[in-house]
């Protein structure tokens, strides 16, 4: 297996040294901006900003790499990314902070883009699905990294955004490098909402729901910590945690998920999410340390996991030939989820405290909940023999899920049952 996974080291050696810096990035970011003494609406508009570069760059990035090539579009998107970080320093305001994070979400959504395209290229049927795993570990465990690596220096100074912009450089080199042939041109699917709801509600609104609950988690969820009382080194393991957690859980529950009806699976997790979302709303002040850890841990576990069970609901009742579809449409409608939760919460947070970062979440969830019943009694569960088979996904604040890499997309065309 070694020998069949080192034409992708290089690509892999990217992707991990990217995803050290923006998980380090995504929780400098709203630290450093509460010690500038941000306002919780500014803070929250520096993540919607963030995500909706992403978006930006899912829908107009390929047009880009159409246009110049995969090498040349990498290294346009890495440099502007490695400057970002740079900016911050040179102007600590928050409209252009704000503006600095639509720039960075679309320069990251083409990097990401380019690399899992570029695996897709290299990858066979057959190794479609261990490529996809050891991306899914190597983004993982540098996305853990960044977090711990918050330890380095005092996020009140220059270092760490210096970190960040040096980590986005040096991700360009390994592709710079790389003997491998470019891929073909990228090929993007036009999203049709109205077919996309027609495919699964469920797997729709539920993408949006799980952008309301993530997007606050990764635009201010340091920011809780860090209010709570935790120092710096508590705040990397709050984020740690999590997605340790998410890690953890996503797996067991994607596979019970392939045995059973997926909405009663999604409706064990999203009361799992409210559960746990309510107990960090009400811990500050109530809970020590220990518990702050334990609810990270469990929030992370259940919240983290919610993604791969909406797409996984949704390719059950697709076609073959709409995956790719399905794929870029449901990560469009996260996007979309994920840019309005952060600013919903940030208005909230002057009003109710801190721990409405999470408010949004519980509610959300118990809404979910009542939505998944009445599609319970509307629409007949597929059987277990015509599902597709449960596919985890990175648990990254960039990369909602990997389009080209989902094994699922090498099916044979047939109909599937509506």
């Amino acid at each position: 297996m070694t020998r069949s996974l080192a034409p992708f080291f290089s690509l892999f050696l990217s992707t991990a040294i990217l995803l050290l810096g923006d998980g380090l990035f995504g929780t400098l970011l709203p630290i450093r901006g509460s010690l500038n003494g941000f306002s919780s609406t500014s803070l929250g508009l520096m993540g919607s900003a963030y995500f909706a570069g992403y978006m930006l760059g899912a829908l107009f990035g390929p047009a880009g790499v159409m246009r110049v090539g995969h090498i040349r579009s990498f290294a346009v998107f890495a440099s502007i990314a490695s400057a970002a970080p740079l900016a911050h320093m040179l102007f600590s305001e928050p409209v252009v902070w704000i503006m600095l994070r639509v720039a960075t979400g679309f320069c990251l959504a083409g990097l990401y883009m380019i690399i899992e395209s570029w695996l897709n290229e290299q990858a066979s049927n057959s190794s479609r699905g261990t490529v996809f795993a050891v991306y899914r570990v190597v983004s993982l465990a540098a996305l853990t990294l960044g977090q711990l690596a918050l330890n380095l220096f005092d996020p009140s100074g220059f270092e760490l955004f210096a970190v960040v912009a040096i980590l986005t450089s040096f991700a360009l080199v390994p592709v710079s490098l790389t003997k491998a042939v470019q891929p073909a041109p990228l090929e993007t699917a036009r999203v049709k909402l109205s077919e996309l709801w027609s495919i699964s509600p469920v797997g729709v609104m539920g993408c949006f729901i799980v952008g309301l609950i993530n997007g606050p988690f990764w635009a201010l969820g340091p920011v809780y910590a860090s209010e709570v009382g935790l120092d710096i080194q508590g705040v990397s393991f709050f984020m740690t945690l999590a997605i340790l957690g998410g890690a953890l859980l996503q797996v067991p529950v994607g596979r019970l998920s392939d045995r059973v009806d997926r909405r009663w699976v999604l409706i064990f997790v999203l009361v799992g999410v409210a559960l746990t979302a309510a107990y960090l709303s009400l811990a500050p002040g109530q809970v020590g340390a220990s518990g702050i850890y334990l609810g990270a841990f469990a929030f992370g576990a259940f919240a983290l996991s919610l993604y791969g069970l909406c797409v996984a609901q949704a390719n059950d009742h697709a076609a073959p030939h709409q995956f790719v579809l399905v794929a870029s449409g449901l990560t469009l409608v996260f996007a979309v989820g994920a840019m309005t939760g952060p600013l919903a919460i940030s208005g909230l947070i002057p009003l109710f405290g801190i721990g409405s970062v999470f408010a949004l979440s519980a509610l959300s969830s118990c809404l979910f909940i009542l939505f998944v019943l009445a599609r319970i009694l509307a629409r007949e569960a597929v059987p277990e023999d015509e599902k597709e088979e449960f596919v985890a996904v990175p648990i990254s604040q960039t990369t909602a899920a990997p389009l080209e890499l989902d094994p699922r997309a090498d099916g044979e065309e047939e109909t599937r049952p509506q």
